[in-house]
């Protein structure tokens, strides 16, 4: 992932956003016509992460980089479990379980990269603890059974398999492990 050199700069952080809005464009336009399980406004508010990106893309502190080319494709994450809570649990935990770590980034990086206000990291100044644990909370209450625990785990390891390959072939070392230089 771009910021995870020991000293990105705010040409990372474009990168990495770049990479996101690749990433969560296709995920949160999927889950837009959704109205049950993490899609529950009972559970969790609705949150679009896309406009905190969007801002931060267009920042003065970013607008006046050169052009960068963004040439990840997204994949699409399979539909024949689309309408499946469970599943969709699995791929919001990874979407919400990034916002963990991007309050961490947030913390590391905030004076470093001034003044951009880094929003997407910053959670455009909402807490992301509390969040967090009603969405644990909804997951526990919903994914219960077996199947649903499976449907789940597969929606985590698509969420993660999907961001990682749009990684750049050179984040990788000659055995296909991602390396932190990227």
């Amino acid at each position: 992932m771009p910021l995870a050199k020991p000293h990105p700069s705010i040409a990372d952080y474009r990168d990495h956003l770049l990479l996101l809005k690749a990433w969560l464009g296709p995920i949160e336009s999927w889950l837009a016509g959704f109205a049950d399980g993490p899609q529950d406004p009972r559970t969790l508010t609705p949150l679009r992460r896309l406009p905190l990106i969007e801002s931060d893309l267009a920042h003065d502190a970013i607008a006046g980089l050169s052009e960068r080319t963004n040439d990840a494709r997204p994949r699409a994450l399979p539909r024949a479990h689309g309408d499946n809570p469970a599943y969709r649990w699995g791929v919001c935990y990874v979407v919400e379980g990034s916002q963990l770590g991007g309050a961490v980034l947030y913390k590391r990086l905030h004076a470093q990269l001034a003044p951009h206000p880094l929003r997407y990291l910053a959670g455009n100044g909402e807490p992301v603890g509390p969040r967090w644990h009603r969405f644990v909370q909804g997951l526990q209450q919903d994914v219960m059974e077996d199947a649903a625990v499976l449907s789940a785990c597969e929606g985590v390891r698509h969420a993660f398999d999907s961001l990682l390959e749009l990684l750049p072939h050179s984040s990788r070392d000659a055995g296909g492990v991602f390396t932190d230089h990227a």
